[in-house]
C-alpha cells in the first residue's frame, strides 16, 4: 500500500511538472518538446497529459500541441486574489505615503498581471485595474521582474511574447531592453516614463524570496511623479517589499 501511495504521490508531481514546462513554453507547447524537456518515458507523458485533458488542466490544441487548461484559470484568479491581499496594508501604507497609486504584480506566463492595488486618493490617476495583464517590456513591474532573469531567459521571453510600441516611448528592441535591466539591475528599481500609459510614470522594484517573481509599483502623472518624488519613493518601496516578502513568508 505505501508503495502505491508513492507511485501516486510520484504521478502527481510529474503531472504538475508538465504543467510547469508547458507555462514556462509560454502556455502552449508540441509532444516532443515536451518529451525532451521532461525527461520522462513517452508513454508516461502520454498517461499523465490523458489525465490532464480529461480533467481540464490542460487541453490538446488542433495543431496538435498541449496547452494549458481552462480549469487553471479559476485557480489562478483565486490563488492570485488571496496572493494579493498579503501585501494589501503594505500598499496602502505606500500610499499614505506618497500619495500615488500603489500595485503588486506578478510573473503569469509570459505576462505580468496586477494581483492587488491601493489607489491614489487623487482624482487624476493610473487606472491599471486587479486581474489586468500587460507586457514585461513596457511596464516597470513588468522590468523589475526581467532584471531577475538571465540575458538569455530574457530574449526568450520576449520572443514568446513579443515588443509591441504600446506607447511612443516603449522599448522596442532586445538590445535596448537588456540595456536597461542592466541599470535596473544596478540601482536596484526599475522606471518606466511614459512607456505604458501616456503621461504616467512608475517606479517598481522586486519582491525577494516569493514563490513567482513579483514587484511593487507606484505610479501617478508627470505633474506630481517628478525628481522630488523619485528620492522619496525609492526608500519607500524598499522598505515596502522587505515587509511583503516577510508578511509572504509568515502566511506559508
Amino acid at each position: 500500500m505505501a508503495s502505491t501511495n508513492t507511485d501516486s504521490v510520484k504521478s502527481v508531481a510529474r503531472a504538475l511538472d508538465l504543467l510547469e514546462i508547458i507555462a514556462d513554453a509560454g502556455g502552449d507547447i508540441s509532444l516532443s518538446e515536451l518529451s525532451s524537456i521532461a525527461d520522462l518515458p513517452l508513454p508516461t507523458i502520454h498517461r499523465l497529459l490523458r489525465t490532464l485533458v480529461a480533467q481540464g488542466f490542460a487541453r490538446q490544441l488542433a495543431n496538435r500541441r498541449y496547452a494549458l487548461g481552462p480549469r487553471l484559470v479559476r485557480l489562478g484568479e483565486v490563488a492570485n486574489r488571496k496572493f494579493g491581499q498579503i501585501a494589501t496594508p503594505q500598499l496602502k501604507d505606500l500610499v499614505a505615503q506618497l500619495g500615488e497609486t500603489a500595485n503588486l504584480a506578478t510573473l503569469d506566463g509570459d505576462r505580468v498581471i496586477y494581483t492587488s492595488q491601493a489607489p491614489s486618493p487623487h482624482a487624476m490617476r493610473m487606472f491599471t485595474e486587479v486581474g489586468r495583464r500587460a507586457y514585461l517590456h513596457s511596464t516597470s513591474v513588468g522590468k523589475a521582474i526581467l532584471a531577475q532573469f538571465t540575458d538569455d531567459e530574457v530574449r526568450a521571453i520576449v520572443a514568446r511574447a513579443g515588443m509591441p510600441r504600446v506607447t511612443p516611448r516603449s522599448i522596442d528592441t532586445v538590445d535596448a531592453l537588456l540595456a536597461d535591466l542592466r541599470t535596473v539591475r544596478e540601482r536596484g528599481y526599475a522606471f518606466d516614463d511614459g512607456e505604458h500609459e501616456v503621461g504616467v510614470r512608475c517606479y517598481a522594484m522586486s519582491v525577494p524570496n516569493m514563490p513567482s517573481p513579483t514587484a511593487v509599483s507606484v505610479s501617478g502623472p508627470v505633474t506630481r511623479v517628478d525628481d522630488a518624488f523619485a528620492e522619496r519613493v525609492v526608500p519607500a518601496l524598499r522598505a515596502t517589499v522587505a515587509e511583503i516578502s516577510t508578511a509572504a513568508s509568515l502566511a506559508s
